[in-house]
Order: structure tokens, then sequence, then C-alpha cells
């Protein structure tokens, strides 16, 4: 697959494969919804986004292992020896006890031992701490999730623009191409009305300049196709050919601005994932209060120990204890009430980041929206401008040959022409990216709205999966039910749901 798409990147940024993808595309013209299904199932932004939901999943099951026993095993031996010298100062030492002073030399007395222990703890009540942190872990992966939608929303972006932008370029380079050869002709016709003696040196040369500046634009116009090809390479995962007409967005689009920003305030992912940061934040400052709280667990352990060599089972004794634990802090020198308040400040700050956010969103969806305005004013000016300047362009040809125009004139006239083109070309490609902004704003610029039909990614699998996996056990639900009870639980919001998307 990579070298595919390298062969595909280097085939982008080559001249000779741009000519011959203009000249001779495939037999089915590729669509936007293509290009977005490719890049939603294979970009690799989006796919690492993923992975990184994933991971934040894990959180959650790491959390709920606070109500989980846990158990351990543990082993161990020893060897000892004490070498005695026979006499120190000039006193008998009895190494062995016998009452006897030991003979010259050194006593050595050896012992060996071995055990072994398995224990057993597990929680009953834990103030709410592990509540919290739960409560904390959950809150986490909605954002988590809000934040996979803003990359999905800045990846279809991309891809909406690479590929708004590859037929823009595509077009423009038709209408340098076609300028070119129109110059060609012209200069043809300037040369052989040069010859019989109806314009002077000074036409041809004017016409001459004329070519010139066109063919370096034509150059420069392949050049930025290049450009736009390796965008679109780089996001999409291929190299475009043929591409159709991209789809209207009016259906998406609200009538008002006003009516923009209240769905932007329920489903955009900025404002979404700020207010599920929010309430992560919360949990955390109840978490902080339960460390004022007391705690309470079983805790088992089944011991032996005995001689290690030689192993006799038989003379190894065994030791069973069980008990239940409480434990109550009552002073920690202010660290708990300092925590508590590093809590609550850090809470004070995403709850004032929601305002920011929602301000970020207003911001940027009224200059979205402001540039969406501005952009179909100027097509439909632009639309007016191109069919006054193919008049005024025929117009001024036929003058020519009657005399009443210089070359100059008609030259002229088919700059204006171009121009006039090129500008209606840019109006188009503007207001479709100024289109996608809005809804990106509005946060509904999403493979389920623009491409329903295409399989969707539910990160919601994964997390369900971990609801009950390896290390779950039956009771740790009622002890869950005990430790929060005092925990606020995050609230998650409504998904956006699609009404209609483009077709």
């Amino acid at each position: 697959m990579f070298n595919s798409r390298r062969g595909g990147l280097l085939a982008a940024v080559c001249s000779a494969g741009l000519i011959c993808g203009l000249t001779a595309g495939p037999a089915a013209a590729e669509t936007l919804a293509d290009a977005i299904a490719l890049a939603y199932d294979s970009n690799p932004t989006l796919q690492a986004q993923r992975a990184s939901q994933r991971a934040l999943d894990e959180n959650y099951v790491q959390a709920r292992s606070g109500y989980r026993p846990s158990l351990s095993v543990s082993a161990g031996g020893a060897y000892q020896e004490i070498r005695t010298p026979a006499a120190a100062r000039g006193l008998s030492i009895d190494t062995n006890g016998d009452g006897i002073p030991d003979a010259a030399g050194a006593g050595i007395r050896e012992s060996n031992s071995g055990s072994g222990a398995l224990s057993l703890n597990q929680p009953l009540y834990t103030g709410g701490r592990v509540a919290a942190a739960v409560s904390a872990a959950e809150a986490d992966i909605l954002t988590g999730r809000e934040n996979l939608r803003r990359v999905e929303t800045q990846v279809l972006g991309t891809v909406i623009t690479a590929y708004v932008d590859t037929r823009r370029d595509q077009e423009a380079m038709r209408i340098r191409q076609e300028n070119v050869r129109v110059l060609e002709r012209q200069l043809e016709e300037s040369k052989a009305r040069f010859d019989v003696g109806e314009i002077t040196r000074t036409d041809v040369a004017q016409s001459e300049s004329r070519l010139s500046a066109a063919q370096s634009l034509f150059q420069s116009a392949q050049a930025q196709l290049a450009i736009s090809r390796g965008n679109y390479v780089a996001v999409v995962g291929q190299s475009p050919g043929d591409l159709a007409p991209e789809p209207s967005l009016a259906t998406l689009l609200p009538a008002t601005v006003d009516q923009a920003f209240d769905t932007a305030q329920a489903d955009n992912p900025l404002i979404r994932a700020a207010q599920y940061t929010e309430q992560a934040s919360k949990a955390r400052v109840s978490g902080a209060r339960a460390e004022r709280m007391p705690t309470i667990g079983l805790t088992a352990r089944l011991g032996y120990s005995g001689g290690a060599e030689p192993f006799d089972g038989d003379l190894y004794s065994r030791s069973v204890t069980a008990g239940a634990t409480v434990s109550i802090p009552l002073f920690s020198g202010g660290l708990t009430s300092s925590r508590v308040r590093q809590t609550i400040e850090r809470n004070n700050v995403d709850r004032i980041g929601i305002e920011g956010a929602r301000r970020s969103v207003l911001q940027n969806l009224t200059q979205a929206w402001s540039q969406l305005t501005a952009s179909r004013a100027i097509i439909g000016s632009t639309d007016t401008q191109v069919r006054a300047a193919r008049i005024a362009a025929e117009g001024t040809r036929q003058e020519q040959q009657v005399g009443l125009r210089t070359t100059l004139d008609v030259l002229n006239a088919e700059q204006e022409l171009r121009a006039a083109e090129l500008a209606q070309v840019n109006a188009r490609r503007d207001e479709y990216v100024a289109a996608a902004s809005v809804l990106a704003q509005m946060g509904h610029l999403e493979a389920s709205y623009l491409t329903p039909n295409v399989p969707r990614y539910d990160p919601k699998s994964n997390f369900g999966k971990l609801r009950i996996t390896w290390g779950w056990v039956p009771w740790e639900e009622p002890i869950a039910i005990v430790d929060s009870v005092f925990t606020p639980q995050p609230k998650e919001k409504p998904a956006p749901k699609p009404v209609s998307a483009a077709q």
C-alpha cells in the first residue's frame, strides 16, 4: 500500500503525469464522496487519533480496577552462616551452646529457611476515591471522542480543500492553455497582416510579448496544479484522476447565521470537549475531597515457612490470617486541603474554558459565514463579468477586422476575458470552502453527513468491549454503587444526528 501511495505522490508532482492526467483520465470520474470515503478509511492522522482514543478507553478499566481484588504470591529463601573464632582476647568461646568451650579454630553455625505466602486484598469502600477516578476517566473518554470528531472535521475539511483546489487549478490550467492557443493564432494573424502591410512591427511585437507572458503563466499554472495534486495525495492517499464537480452543500447549511450558531453550541466538538473537560476536573475535585474519608477493606493471607534444605513439607508451619481494616485519615499537615483548593481552581479554569471555546467558535463561524456570503455575491458578479468580457472580446476581434480596433485592443480584451474566467473559478472555489468551514464550525463536517452510505467508525464499540473484560468480578458493581454516592457522574450529551446529506 505504501509503495503504491508513494508512486501516486511521484506521479502527482510530475509534469508529464499532469498532462497525461488532463488528456487521458479514467472512464469514470472520481467524486468528492469517493475522496472523503478513502480518506476516512485510510488517512494516517485520523487513524492515529482513533488509536489514541482506544488507548484512552483503557483509563476506564484502570480506574475500575480499584474496586477489584488484588491477589499476590511471594516466596523467599535464606541461608545464614556464622563463623566465630575459638578465642577472643584469651577467652574461650562456646558457639554451640553445650557449655564446653570450642577447640582451636573457628566455630561454624549454618542455617537456612524458606517461606511462601498468598495474599488477597479486597476494597469495600474507598471513600469515593475510586468513584472519582472512574468518573474522571469517563469524562476524559468523552472528551477524547469529541477530539476525534474535531480531527475528523479537520481531515475532511482538508480533503474538501484539496479536492476543490485541484479542480480549480485544473480549470485554471485549461484557461491558461486556451489563452496560449488564442494568442498563438493572434500572433500568426498579426504576422500575416504585417506581411501585407496592414499593421506595423509594433503590433507583431505586442502579440509576441503577450504570448510569452501567457506561456509563462501556463507554466506557473502547471506548477500550482502539481502542488495541489501533491496535497491531494497527502490527505486522500492516491493521485487524483478526472475529478467530478463537487456536490452542493446547500442542503446541510442553515438559512441564517443565528441558526448556525445555535447548532454550533450544541454540536461543535470544541465546545463539547470543553464541557466534558470541566466535568472531568469536577470529578477530580471529589477525588481530592475523598482523601479525607475513611477506607474499608478485607485482607487474607496464607503463608508457609520452614527449612529449605533438606526440604520436608511436613515440617513446614502454616499460618492463615483474615481480617478487615478501617483506615481513617486524621491529619495530613494541610496536604489534603491544599489539593482540594488546587483542584477547585483547575475546575474553575476548565469552566471558564467553556466560555472561551464558545467565543472562539462564534468568531470562526462569523468569519466563515461572512466569507460564504461574500463569495456568493462574488460568484454572481464574476458570472456577469465573464459574459460581458466574452461579448467584448468577440466584438473587439470583429471590429479589428474592419479597422475600428487595434491589435492592442484585441490583446487587452482577451486578457480581461481570461482574468474574468479565473476570477469566476476562484470565487466558486472560495464559496465551497467557506460553506465547508461553516459546516465545520457547526460540527457537521463529518462523514455521517457528507457520505452517509460509508460505514462509520464508532468509538463506542471499543469502549463497550472493555466494560466487562479480564479482571471483572460481579461484586464490584454493588461496591461501585456505594462508593459513588457523593461523586458527580459525567453527563453525555446527545450525539449530533444528520438530517440530510449532500448527494
